[in-house]
């Protein structure tokens, strides 16, 4: 499979039917109102399309070129990984977004799209060929482009290269994939406070967090950084969580500007998370897409420049207000209403089409990022819920992975350690690749997670540890101290040894060394130490 020739077939969806395109010209296919120029430049394939007056909705290019050999394969995620990342056979359904790996045994070949692409791309494989889809809808309807052309995607493929290990070819496929990779400027950990406040928490519980986080960190040029989650906001005072904005303090938290100074006090870099695209305001009718059915609050619309401009206005006002990471979330489940896992081949679970019907969704979203990361100046950008390629190159650290968990180590487990090995490919290829906190608390016993801690701090990847420090051990802070400190400085990526064949890698290359986990290990007093329900 090395996507030669031409493709077999071209076909294109536009709001009423799909259309088969012919050849018209040396790189030109086409059908009634219809044109797609596909650019061959060595192992990159650039599609443009053209289509003045019918709305579309999708193209599919098809090759039919047969695998051969005994393939595993290895698919992406839209956004973060739940858990269920993993090479396997071939399996025709299967949905893999941006790229995919086929290893034969002795190479791994590679095929994408280059990060940044103005559509929602997406592959599928069979025992008789590949086919690459390209989702340019706007919402649930097709894109208006009238007179102008888009820029659908660039194809990329590399065949691979003899007894080069799979994580190395990950590795420089992904790079391939990513020409302006962002990272931030010095290694990060620290502590976030979902995993133990799950959302309560008040100006003074944060002080003390601070404190506490600033005391396990002994280095002086690389300081903690101690985040703020959800629960913080105005919105906040009339209960729930993940609410919206307007981005202000709630009673719990007064004054964010003197918050922010007296976190930096303590010898931490405060953070903050907020959820762009939901807010409680009273905003003009036009802004909103559509009204949160469990609170009533207002969706936004980022098609629209003046939504833009009040989410510069709002990111600027906390970067203002002294901190020095943003946690950005939920934008990609407020555009699109759902996860990733259940998108699959139909990103688009609304009914609701863009104010602005000539922009895809990809487009539309890739204005919101660049508005984020522009208004967040100097500070380092977290995003979570947020497409994977369209992220990379924009924000300094992606949260790849769905939740990790505080109260049932079974989460964390299946879905942090899986997202650790299965997305550490894009780790400085794309973005500093965060699999989420180390939920440091009583009803997760020290056993497991003193095997996750070891696994993050060692892993050259961002550290973000969820304590109560009232609940803390001597034994647990000084393996904090411990982590804190490898996690402070550069470390060479880990690498997943036995990811090949399990879902859960326990072999692992740390810092040049081989490294074993025991993330299964079952005893009476691991059973009885918190017997809540978490084993299951």
């Amino acid at each position: 499979m090395i996507l030669s020739g031409e493709p077999s077939a071209i076909v294109i969806r536009t709001e009423e039917k799909w259309h088969t395109l012919s050849r018209s010209g040396a790189d030109r296919w086409e059908a009634a109102g219809l044109a797609l120029t596909i650019e061959r430049n060595g192992n990159v394939i650039s599609l443009e399309l053209e289509a003045p007056v019918l709305p579309v909705r999708t193209i599919k290019l098809r090759w039919n070129e047969a695998p051969a050999g005994n393939l595993l394969i290895l698919g992406d995620h839209w956004e973060r990984g739940y858990g269920d990342l993993e090479w396997r056979g071939i399996v025709p359904e299967r949905v893999m977004p941006w790229y995919f790996l086929a290893h034969d045994g002795l190479r791994t070949a590679g095929y994408g799209v280059k990060t940044g692409a103005n559509s929602l791309c997406y592959w599928q494989l069979d025992s008789d060929g590949i086919t690459f889809t390209a989702d340019v809808t706007s919402g649930s309807r097709g894109v208006c482009l009238g007179a102008r052309t888009l820029a659908v995607a660039h194809i990329i493929y590399d065949p691979g290269t003899p007894s080069e290990t799979p994580f190395a070819a990950a590795r420089r496929f992904c790079a391939m994939m990513c020409d302006n990779p962002l990272m931030p400027k010095q290694p990060v950990y620290g502590g976030n406070n979902w995993y133990y406040a799950y959302g309560e928490s008040s100006h003074r519980e944060i002080l003390e967090d601070s404190r506490f986080i600033s005391s396990l960190s002994s280095n002086k040029l690389n300081r903690p950084y101690m985040v703020i989650d959800d629960g913080w906001q105005s919105a906040k005072d009339h209960g729930g969580t993940c609410n919206g904005g307007p981005w202000i303090g709630n009673s719990k938290f007064p004054d964010m500007e003197r918050l922010a100074g007296e976190m930096k006090e303590t010898g931490v870099k405060p953070g903050l998370w907020f959820r762009p695209l939901l807010t409680t305001e009273n905003v003009p009718a036009q802004w909103i897409r559509y009204k949160e059915a469990s609170t009533g609050s207002s969706v936004l619309d980022p098609s629209m420049p003046d939504v833009l401009a009040h989410i510069r206005e709002s990111v600027e006002r906390m970067v203002g207000y002294g901190f020095d990471m943003l946690k950005h979330d939920f934008t990609t489940y407020d555009m699109l209403g759902q996860w990733g896992f259940t998108m699959k081949s139909k990103p688009h679970a609304l009914p609701n089409a863009f104010h602005d019907r000539s922009k895809t969704t990809a487009e539309i979203t890739l204005a919101l990022y660049r508005t984020i990361a522009e208004a967040s100046g100097q500070a380092d950008v977290i995003g979570c819920n947020t497409f994977s390629h369209l992220s990379a190159g924009l924000f300094e650290i992606q949260r790849t992975g769905d939740d990790t968990s505080g109260r049932w180590w079974e989460r964390t487990r299946y879905m942090g350690v899986n997202t650790m090995a299965f997305r550490m490919a894009q780790h400085g290829t794309f973005y500093s690749h965060d699999a989420d906190c180390l939920g440091l608390t009583k009803d997760v016993p020290w056993a497991y997670n003193r095997e996750w801690l070891r696994l993050l701090a060692g892993s050259g990847t961002p550290l973000f540890v969820s304590a109560d420090p009232a609940i803390v051990t001597k034994e647990q802070e000084l393996a904090l101290r411990a982590a804190f400190e490898l996690a402070a400085e550069p470390l060479p990526v880990g690498e997943p040894l036995d990811w090949l064949r399990t879902t859960c890698p326990s072999r692992w290359k740390l810092a040049g060394e081989e490294t074993s986990f025991q993330w299964n290990e079952v005893s009476a007093e691991l059973l009885d130490e918190k017997d809540n329900g978490w084993w299951v």
